[in-house]
């Protein structure tokens, strides 16, 4: 089992075994150490860290009670906003933009004194699944540095799992914060589209987008979710957390629960992630659990609806980096088309000049019937054959990538198989349906495998109890050899 690393770092605070700005330079410390070799921080804060530290070290002083979460170093992905600090998307476009404004899932954090130590690296505009379409070069796998974090959180997840933060908050759009919380052996939560703010994300695909938390241990997680699953009035999609306390449900009987299995999930992946898979779900049996098979027939449509719909709705976001307003700005140019066009040009990686042709092509009006109409409408398909499976079953059980961590480099010379990886975990953001990946096995090379649990909308506290009770069974934690050592 994996204990909770953010309980022990409260107790050790609350106790006074040490201070807060001790525990904080620990990190800080740690983060000058190991991040070189891990390239999980792109922009390191110790000023704000420290400042946050003293104020939970005087409430301690003062004999108050602090918050879970408080006095807990954190990291951010570097597409929340956060106000006065650097912000990049990991893009030349906004190298230097430092937002006028919090994130709310940041400013809920902050009201509880969280310790941000930086922001974590990313793929540009979170388009990618490896972390090395990053302006500032790919985040490493903490397990082995040869090999990818993983993407599009691979900042965060290299951090957490090098544990050079305790738990950090990325984004997950059809993927990213699920495949490099698998990618690096730790768990990542996709939410509900809806429970958690995404005011303050700078948008991929809106329709897609969902802040999440990543940490060691599926308690820490629900931690996390309960903190910043509220209702946000500046989020015309938030409804903020629906039913009790995802902690408050962790360590419920599970026996007789109904756990999903589809055959579809586990056509096409790796032999060593399928045996690490079944042999979870041989756990989930001794747990109590009944085994539910069925099909999914739309599954096969999953990858190319989400990247239509997905590359579509970044060509309409990515409009706004045009070198006027804000960014990046092309020196030389004729005249104020030719800025914009050299500005994007220059400003925008490879991977994201890609997806915005691919997404104004499929937005055109000789295309539109053929491409974005028709996804749409297997996307509808897809939703309702979710919604008939949730009536025979709690939760889904499926890999969470078809693979381990890929060498660094691999996506670069195979993109069609790195697209793929999308594979398990895009149906979830396209149905806007509440998932979590936990670590179930390793590789013969010590590479971490990862399953995760989908749950039906708003379901969190059902699907991370399930986790719970499989990381508890399972005790599968093997600790990277990198940062604060607990």
């Amino acid at each position: 089992m994996s204990e909770s690393k953010i309980a022990k770092l409260h107790q050790g605070l609350a106790d006074k075994e040490f201070s807060c700005k001790e525990l904080t330079e620990k990190y800080i410390d740690a983060i000058e150490k190991d991040n070189e070799a891990l390239n999980a921080y792109v922009t390191v804060t110790p000023e704000t860290a420290l400042v946050a530290a003293e104020k939970v070290d005087k409430k301690i002083a003062a004999g108050e009670k602090i918050g879970l979460l408080e006095g807990i170093p954190m990291t951010l992905k570097d597409n929340i906003s956060t106000d006065g600090i650097r912000t990049t998307c990991c893009s030349k476009i906004l190298e230097d933009y430092t937002p006028i404004y919090d994130a709310t899932v940041w400013d809920i954090l902050k009201k509880q004194n969280a310790v941000l130590l930086g922001k974590t690296n990313m793929d540009e505009f979170a388009m990618g699944s490896s972390c090395e379409n990053s302006y500032f070069g790919g985040a490493k796998n903490p397990h082995n540095t040869g090999h990818v974090a993983g993407g599009s959180s691979g900042g965060v997840a290299s951090a957490v799992g090098g544990n050079i933060a305790a738990y950090g908050l990325g984004s997950d759009t059809g993927g990213s914060i699920r495949q490099p919380a698998s990618f690096c052996g730790i768990v990542g939560m996709k939410p509900t589209y809806g429970a958690v703010s995404r005011y303050g994300l700078i948008a991929y695909a809106s329709s897609l987008d969902q802040i999440g938390p990543i940490t060691t241990s599926v308690e820490d997680c629900a931690m996390v979710f309960d903190a910043i699953a509220q209702y946000d009035k500046m989020d015309s999609t938030s409804q903020g957390r629906k039913g009790a306390a995802a902690c408050n449900t962790l360590k419920n009987d599970i026996k007789g629960m109904k756990i999903g299995i589809a055959k579809e999930y586990f056509e096409g992946i790796r032999d060593d992630v399928r045996k690490s898979v079944e042999q979870a779900i041989d756990v989930y049996r001794s747990l109590g659990a009944e085994i539910v098979e069925f099909d999914l027939p739309s599954l096969k449509y999953a990858l190319p609806v989400y990247y239509i719909i997905a590359c579509a709705e970044a060509s309409s976001n990515l409009g706004r980096y045009d070198g006027i307003r804000y960014g990046y700005k092309a020196e030389n140019y004729k005249d104020v088309n030719d800025m914009i066009k050299k500005t994007r040009s220059t400003g925008f990686g490879a991977e994201v000049k890609k997806r915005i042709l691919l997404g104004t092509y499929v937005l055109s009006s000789g295309y539109y019937d053929a491409y974005y109409k028709k996804a749409q409408n297997l996307r509808g398909k897809i939703v309702q054959e979710f919604r008939n499976v949730f009536s025979g079953c709690d939760v889904v059980l499926a890999p969470t990538v078809p693979m381990t961590a890929f060498e660094n480099g691999h996506a670069v010379s195979d993109p069609v198989e790195t697209y793929q990886t999308d594979i398990c975990t895009v149906p979830v953001n396209i149905c806007g349906l509440p998932a979590v990946s936990v670590p179930c096995g390793f590789d013969d090379k010590g590479l971490p495998i990862g399953m995760q649990l989908i749950g039906n909308s708003f379901a969190e506290a059902k699907i991370l109890n399930a986790a719970w009770q499989y990381e508890n069974a399972a005790n599968q934690f093997r600790a990277a050899d990198f940062g604060v050592k607990l």
